[in-house]
């Protein structure tokens, strides 16, 4: 059983889900999480949930084709922003495990979460699963249950939540934004991304 905090917060963000105001989507902001040269001429933003399933096929199934021919290539400067959706529990403990693994690992814990989010649905043992994905990140259960009660982490992600609904207007993942264009929502294929990428780099 997660934290009674971590719900609280979640369930504080899923309130505010329909309140918010259209002021365009925004570029990285402080505490975003970047692959990529960020200097590029193409800013991809990728709006996500740990618990969505079209993230994770998303992650899956288009990400590493993705990464490897912009990324990897440095023509892409990536950028994902944190979003809770449905069990917001869950998302929020596994971005918070991602985060506690360490900047250099959160992408590859993220990666593991997506990987292993059918098992955490089949079978309802989130922590379990979200445990074992720790460890192998090199946490001990005691710096695991530590992570996902941190209520400053709690906080500073329920803060980034709230500029996603409020400034940017974010209703669901995944969206994904090329240099503040928004170009798509739910599943996007690499073609999609080619596209706007293409147009973006004009």
């Amino acid at each position: 059983m997660f934290s009674r905090r971590i719900l609280l917060v979640a369930a504080a963000v899923a309130g505010l889900s329909l309140a918010g105001c259209n002021k365009g989507a925004s570029g990285p902001s402080a505490g975003d999480m970047s692959l990529g040269p960020a200097d590029a001429k193409v800013k991809v933003v990728e709006y996500a949930s740990a618990s969505c399933s079209h993230c994770a096929k998303f992650n899956n199934e288009v990400f590493p084709a993705f990464k490897a021919k912009y990324i990897d290539a440095g023509k892409v400067s990536y950028t994902l922003k944190e979003f809770l959706t449905p069990p917001e529990e869950v998302a929020a403990a596994g971005f918070l495990v991602a985060r506690c693994a360490g900047k250099d690992k959160y992408f590859t814990v993220l990666d593991a979460i997506y990987k292993n989010q059918a098992e955490m649905f089949q079978t309802g043992d989130f922590r379990g699963v979200l445990l074992r994905i720790a460890q192998s990140s090199g946490m001990t259960e005691e710096q695991f249950n530590k992570c996902v009660s941190d209520p400053e982490a709690l906080k500073a992600l329920n803060a980034r939540v709230q500029k996603a609904i409020n400034d940017d207007k974010i209703t669901g993942t995944p969206t994904f934004v090329v240099n503040g264009k928004k170009v798509a929502e739910g599943e996007v294929t690499l073609a999609q991304l080619d596209a706007a990428i293409a147009a973006a780099s004009k």
